[in-house]
């Protein structure tokens, strides 16, 4: 298995249509990793064990095992998949909870906007969540589709945006990115791009994984951190951005936990943030 810096994925979901797009990005990863996949659903009251997402039934559908649903002894001994039902009123406690008791390394999950729908995974549980533990988090925003296509499992990771800063460190987050373009398998043509908000003197000396398979590309702009981010984003079709987050106790605008929440509101693709 390839080193990807993920050991156990952890998706919380509501069963919405938001949290079935989070759901296929996590089973990719931990699939590709050869991961343990642990889904958490939280309710007042017990739901059938049904209305949780069926890994097989979704290997089957990319055709990475035969439709009988017999597995291969190579996913067989790699992909463990579980799924926990939490029967408590408060979401956020009760993951935070889970995720004191068995860590993860990766969290995936959906960002819907708040409305009067009967769900929960909106941003009020979703960002507390990312914030409070700690732990590597992709956001799929409300709604975008992803880099993982729903219907065959094919991952279409060409254009990733980094935003880096002197403070917080964007080591570890380069990494990140790296790691898990390579997990994923987007071994060509794959184009990472880090953005600097500010002047050319704050741009840090990051030391930048070099392949020949991979292009790296820089940007430096002036104005809003967000705006810009958001901007650049746009302008590149980016299909992913990478931030380093420290919390809301972070240096003023670059990457702090308010500026990570306000991108991923606002961002068309998935959002990974990786704390300092």
């Amino acid at each position: 298995m390839r080193e990807s810096g993920f050991k156990h994925v952890f998706h919380p979901s509501d069963f919405s249509e938001a949290s079935e797009i989070a759901y296929d990005h996590a089973l990719k990863i931990a699939l590709a990793g050869e991961l343990t996949l642990t889904t958490v659903h939280v309710n007042s009251t017990p739901v059938d064990r049904d209305s949780f997402p069926s890994a097989r039934d979704k290997l089957m559908d990319w055709q990475v095992i035969p439709s009988n649903g017999s597995v291969p002894e190579e996913i067989n001994s790699g992909l463990r998949v579980k799924k926990i039902q939490l029967t408590e009123p408060n979401p956020v406690h009760a993951i935070m909870q889970r995720l004191a008791e068995k860590p993860a390394c990766l969290i995936v999950l959906a960002n819907s906007r708040q409305d009067n729908r009967p769900r929960w995974m909106n941003k009020a549980v979703s960002e507390p969540i990312a914030r409070d533990s700690r732990t590597k988090t992709l956001f799929l925003p409300h709604g975008t589709r992803g880099f993982v296509d729903h219907d065959t499992g094919a991952v279409t990771l060409r254009r990733v945006l980094i935003a880096v800063d002197r403070k917080p460190d964007p080591q570890h987050a380069i990494h990140t990115a790296v790691h898990l373009a390579d997990l994923l398998g987007c071994h060509r043509g794959v184009i990472f791009t880090t953005v600097h908000v500010g002047t050319e003197n704050g741009v840090p000396e990051a030391l930048l994984p070099q392949d020949p398979r991979w292009s790296w590309m820089s940007s430096v702009r002036k104005g809003d951190v967000v705006t810009e981010i958001l901007s650049v984003a746009t302008n590149m079709l980016a299909d992913l951005i990478v931030l380093t987050t420290q919390g809301h106790d972070g240096f003023l605008d670059a990457l702090r936990g308010s500026t990570t929440e306000r991108i991923v509101r606002a961002a068309h693709c998935p959002v990974l943030a990786v704390p300092a």
